[in-house]
């Protein structure tokens, strides 16, 4: 079976399953930067997000032969991304570091003919986003981080996280809540 870039994430994942290494590729292209960032924006460390990364996708290479589309191809790789950071903090047993650093977060690309002014007030903007972010409870930023980041439903963090639908839900509007709080001096 050929796949292209306009096949759904499953039948790649079972194109690549049954030997298609292009699909892989396709893949890959399609994830690479959303989980990096949901990795690096959960650990805080560029080093262990890497590692972490790297880890997750030769997890998957290794359990391809056994994929079936039960779920979306999404819920299935941040499960997976989901349980090496666990692993990570039982191992690692110590806290995340905080906060950023301006080198780990990737910066929009900034319009070089705009006012002096307005590009400070959109990196104040953004850094004060960034901290009440990293001061979110893990469990809050992590459901944060993957609807915004990754696009998954309420659903799919539930089934990625190990959690009901409900605690899903409460964990998002928590932390919109509380971000929403938190920028109420920049509307």
């Amino acid at each position: 079976m050929a796949t292209n870039a306009d096949s759904s994430d499953e039948v790649l994942m079972l194109g690549y399953r049954n030997g298609d290494a292009g699909a892989f590729d396709e893949l890959y292209r399609r994830h690479k930067g959303g989980l990096y960032r949901y990795l690096l924006r959960q650990c805080g460390n560029a080093a262990a997000a890497a590692e972490m990364f790297q880890d997750i996708w030769m997890n998957l290479i290794r359990a391809r032969l056994n994929y079936e589309a039960t779920a979306k191809f999404t819920t299935y790789l941040y499960r997976l991304a989901h349980n090496r950071l666990v692993d990570h903090y039982r191992k690692s047993a110590h806290e995340r570091p905080l906060p950023f650093d301006d080198e780990q977060i990737d910066e929009p690309a900034v319009v070089h003919h705009e006012l002096p002014e307005v590009r400070y007030e959109r990196k104040q903007l953004a850094a004060r986003l960034l901290a009440l972010l990293e001061a979110l409870p893990e469990t809050q930023r992590e459901a944060f981080v993957l609807q915004q980041e990754s696009g998954l439903s309420v659903e799919e963090i539930a089934a990625v996280t190990g959690v009901t639908r409900e605690t899903a839900k409460s964990r998002l509007r928590y932390a919109l809540a509380k971000l929403r709080s938190g920028m109420t001096e920049w509307r």
